[in-house]
C-alpha cells in the first residue's frame, strides 16, 4: 500500500489532500505543529473507513523534527512514496520592516523545510524501485508578489528552483518533483491575511482544487511532469 507524508496537514490544502489520498487507500503521515488539530483530521480519515493515519506533531522549520517525521513514517509503513511539502507561514508586512528573525522564520518554514524533507526522504525513495514523488506547494506570489508578502514570495521562488534542480537530480532514480503554485486559496492562512470579510469563496480557489492538482501530479494526467511549476488560477 502506498505511503504519503503531508506537512501542514491540519487544515486547508493539507487536510484536503489527506482526505483525497486516504480515499485512494494511502497510508498517511500527518505533520503539523498541533497534535489536537492533526488528530481531528486523522479521525475524519478513520470515519471514512480508510487506513488509520499516523499523527506526528512537527515544527517543519527544525531539521530534527523533520528527521523524526521521516523516521517514524518509514518505521511504521516501510516505505515513502509521496512527500507533500505544504506547510507555510505568510505574515504580511513591508519587506524592509521584516526583522532578521522573522525573515529566517518565514524562509525556514516555507523553503528550508522542503529542503530538509527532500534531503531526508531522498535515500528512501532512491532505494525503492518505483522511486517516489515530491510535491512542493509554491504560490502565484513567486512570480507576482503582493506587497507585504516579500519574504514569502522569495521563499516560494526558491521552492520553484528547488523543484527544478531536484527533479533533474532525481530523474535517474525515478524520483519526480513537481511544484503546484495556486493563486488565492480559501485557507485559514489566507483568511488571516485578508480578513474574513474580504474572503469571497466564489472568487478564489478551494483547497480541494489544489488537492486535485496534487493527485493529478502523483498518478493522474500530470504523472509524467517533473521539474515543472504548475500555476493554478480561478476558472483557468
Amino acid at each position: 500500500m502506498p505511503t504519503a507524508i503531508i506537512t501542514g496537514a491540519a487544515s486547508g490544502i493539507g487536510r484536503a489532500t489527506a482526505l483525497k489520498l486516504a480515499a485512494r487507500n494511502y497510508h498517511l503521515a500527518l505533520a503539523g505543529r498541533t497534535q489536537s488539530t492533526l488528530q481531528k483530521v486523522a479521525e475524519e480519515i478513520a470515519a471514512t473507513g480508510a487506513p488509520a493515519a499516523l499523527v506526528v506533531p512537527t515544527d517543519v522549520s527544525r531539521e530534527k523534527d523533520i528527521a523524526n517525521l521521516i523516521q517514524k513514517t518509514h518505521d511504521k509503513f516501510g516505505r515513502i512514496d509521496v512527500l507533500v511539502n505544504n506547510a507555510g507561514l505568510a505574515p504580511s508586512m513591508p519587506t524592509v520592516d521584516v526583522t532578521p528573525e522573522q525573515w529566517h522564520a518565514i524562509l525556514d518554514t516555507n523553503l528550508s523545510s522542503a529542503f530538509y524533507a527532500t534531503r531526508l526522504v531522498w535515500p528512501i525513495m532512491k532505494s525503492q524501485p518505483a522511486g517516489g514523488v515530491i510535491i512542493n506547494i509554491s504560490s502565484m506570489a513567486a512570480k507576482d508578489p503582493f506587497p507585504g508578502l516579500g519574504a514569502y514570495a522569495v521563499a516560494k521562488a526558491g521552492i520553484n528552483m528547488l523543484t527544478l534542480i531536484t527533479a533533474r537530480e532525481g530523474a535517474p532514480h525515478n524520483i519526480r518533483v513537481v511544484a503546484i503554485a495556486p493563486s488565492a486559496t480559501d485557507t485559514p492562512m489566507f483568511r488571516n491575511l485578508v480578513g474574513e470579510a474580504n474572503v469571497h469563496p466564489e472568487q478564489i480557489l478551494k483547497p480541494e482544487n489544489i488537492a486535485d492538482a496534487i493527485l493529478s501530479a502523483i498518478d493522474g494526467p500530470l504523472q509524467y511532469a517533473s521539474g515543472d511549476t504548475i500555476y493554478l488560477h480561478k476558472n483557468a
